[in-house]
């Protein structure tokens, strides 16, 4: 009897912590959606301008690639980054007062929705040039390689960026120099308006980190659990081995490419059907039929992130605009060397 019930509790214990893991993934995605619809509402009402691209419908892929890196480690991010920016953990009244374009924000307002950057927690961007974070992931990695630190540098990017050259020749220096760098590419099914078929020879992606010898593997990108565990062993192997690694994402934005596409690109059918998939709906679904999550208890979780986004508008609203004498700070350094 009292080897049972030394057992129980850490049993219990598992459990709880297991379910209280799953329950997060589902809040963590949550937040993302509603950040982005609420964006969307923002964008319509002049509030937030410029380019903005939306997350919708791949949140599982930020979500499930975040619990498998730590802080020490780095993120390199594509122009469809607030997912990943929040899913890191910066703060979202930080990310929407940038949105705003406000001081208050992650770069004093100058970077907007596809610049987030913020040295905290390693969030290196936000690039807006397709494939233009890679090398510099590559570059992040061969510092971890030369100083000796044990880091995973992981850079996201799109299928299009595959078919740009940044994307083989960061490839090839990582695989030559043997790097830190677990590459995400997080396949949409389409550079902007242009479908996967009609932009790569062979669509098959894996196959091209293969052809440079890098390890590699793909995953159904709208399973939340799925791409942690598969972040989870890649991470590890980039981590132990100090070699990069290529996980392929396989998933789907449910909104256009940007607030400016009209999206005559694909069917609405081919639409709704992905959106059968959709990782929230399928975490929600599976942890109410295990009974770890009831109805009242996911209108709880909603109504935080709701509360969560108001404070944020607000924080952002109340934010101040930078003085046009500053204008050209950080523009320019004199350093006075030769003087």
């Amino acid at each position: 009897m009292k080897k049972k019930t030394a057992v129980e509790p850490e049993i219990v214990d598992v459990e709880t912590n297991q379910s209280q893991h799953l329950r997060h993934l589902l809040q963590e995605m949550l937040r993302i959606r509603h950040f982005e619809d609420k964006c969307a509402e923002l964008y319509t009402e002049m509030k937030i301008r410029g380019f903005l691209h939306l997350y919708n419908g791949e949140e599982a892929v930020a979500v499930g690639v975040m619990q498998a890196l730590q802080p020490d480690d780095a993120i390199v991010a594509t122009y469809r980054e607030h997912g990943q920016a929040i899913a890191r953990g910066i703060a979202m009244n930080i990310v929407m007062a940038e949105m705003f374009g406000k001081q208050e924000g992650c770069c004093r307002g100058r970077g907007g929705s596809m610049h987030l950057f913020d040295q905290e927690h390693r969030f290196y961007g936000g690039n807006a040039i397709v494939g233009g974070g890679l090398p510099l992931a590559v570059g992040l990695a061969l510092a971890d390689k030369k100083l000796g630190r044990k880091r995973v540098n992981c850079c996201f990017f799109g299928d299009g960026a595959m078919a740009e050259g940044e994307f083989h020749e960061s490839m090839n220096l990582a695989a030559l120099w043997e790097v830190p760098v677990l590459f995400v590419c997080e396949n949409n099914q389409y550079a902007m308006g242009t479908a996967l078929k009609y932009s790569h020879a062979v669509t098959n992606l894996v196959q091209k980190a293969d052809s440079y010898g890098v390890s590699s593997a793909s995953v159904d990108g709208m399973d939340v659990l799925a791409v942690e565990s598969a972040a989870q062993e890649a991470a590890a192997m980039v981590r132990d081995t100090g070699k990069p690694f290529f996980l392929e994402c396989v998933t789907y934005r449910f909104r256009a490419h940007s607030m400016f596409d009209p999206e005559f690109y694909r069917e609405k059918t081919e639409v709704e059907q992905w959106k059968q998939r959709c990782p929230i709906e399928m975490l929600t679904k599976k942890l109410t039929e295990q009974g770890l999550l009831s109805g009242v208890e996911l209108a709880a979780m909603e109504r935080s992130v709701v509360v969560e986004i108001e404070n944020a508008i607000a924080f952002a609203e109340a934010g101040t605009w930078e003085p046009t004498a500053e204008l050209t700070r950080f523009v320019y350094s004199e350093s006075g060397v030769g003087r």
